[in-house]
């Protein structure tokens, strides 16, 4: 299918997150004829943190790490290989996990980066970040996060945050054709600001006024399902919903099996001081979401 990527990078660390990315990359990659590329990222070791660490001991416990890593990448390609996944080489790191997934996202041209989130729970997310999160507001390609329950995977229904942007419609298209490899129906969510009742001079909204606007958003919304029909062949329904536009999304999601609710957005690269200053609808989505988020980066 067009719309799906020729290389997906899946960065694995054996957690249950990321077996559940395995899964879906490995499906993902046989639906397409994608190529699969596993990357397993070890830690840089810092030097002399202990008194009387030798530089041979450093050594041994460095090749551990590389032997344990290897290992576990020989696991995976074993399990993808036997599911009749074409894997084009496997790869392993070392240093800052998001930078190496990121730079080796860019070395081979990856079309989607597929990983797991770790699950830390909204508090510990907020607060302290996250290699998925990292990966997702600077990666050069889409990314899907995976988290939830074993069965989170494949998804019965999409929610597509759509705010007009080109990126918005590029997530809109991967995940309307992710959905459509699997039967999951599909709704096209689009957000308008709730108004005080009054403006800044004091004057009432004309209701009528506000009408006309939202039914200039559904009509605009319609035309982007058209679209989305006209290149994947699926076309979803559509919402038009009032307030916060993170909040309507993970509404949205929620009114099904939320754990089984692929959320798509697209992220308009807010550099990190804004993020943590005002975030950002695909920041707070990945917060908030039970299951699978797939980001589309600004384009460069």
């Amino acid at each position: 299918m067009s719309q799906f990527p020729a290389r997906i990078l899946l960065a694995t660390d054996g957690s249950e997150d990321a077996r559940l990315a395995f899964r879906a990359a490995t499906d993902l990659s046989r639906e397409a004829g994608s190529e699969l590329h596993p990357v397993h990222v070890v830690a840089r070791l810092p030097h002399y943190v202990y008194p009387g660490v030798t530089p041979e001991v450093y050594a041994l416990v460095v090749q551990e790490q590389d032997r344990e890593g290897r290992e576990l990448l020989d696991e995976e390609l074993d399990r993808a290989r036997g599911g009749g996944v074409e894997v084009a080489e496997a790869h392993l790191r070392r240093g800052s996990a998001a930078d190496e997934v990121l730079d080796l996202a860019e070395e081979i041209g990856a079309g989607l980066i597929v990983m797991g989130s770790r699950g830390l729970g909204p508090v510990k997310r907020l607060v302290m970040g996250s290699v998925s999160e990292g990966v997702a507001h600077d990666a050069p390609c889409p990314v899907l996060v995976m988290r939830g329950d074993p069965d989170a995977w494949p998804p019965a229904s999409i929610v597509l945050g759509d705010d007009g942007s080109e990126e918005a419609k590029e997530a809109g298209e991967l995940a309307v054709a992710i959905g459509k490899l699997y039967g999951a129906r599909g709704l096209l969510v689009r957000a308008y600001p709730e108004l005080p009742e009054q403006d800044a001079e004091g004057r009432g909204f004309d209701a009528r006024r506000v009408d006309d606007a939202l039914r200039r958003e559904e009509r605009a919304l319609e035309e982007r399902a058209a679209e989305l029909e006209g290149s994947v062949g699926v076309r979803p329904k559509v919402r038009i919903s009032v307030g916060d536009p993170a909040g309507c999304i993970m509404e949205a999601a929620a009114e099904g099996d939320e754990g089984k609710t692929l959320v798509a957005v697209g992220s308009r690269g807010l550099d990190a001081v804004g993020r943590f200053r005002l975030g950002s609808v695909s920041t707070k989505v990945l917060h908030a979401a039970e299951g699978p988020v797939l980001i589309h980066p600004r384009a460069r």
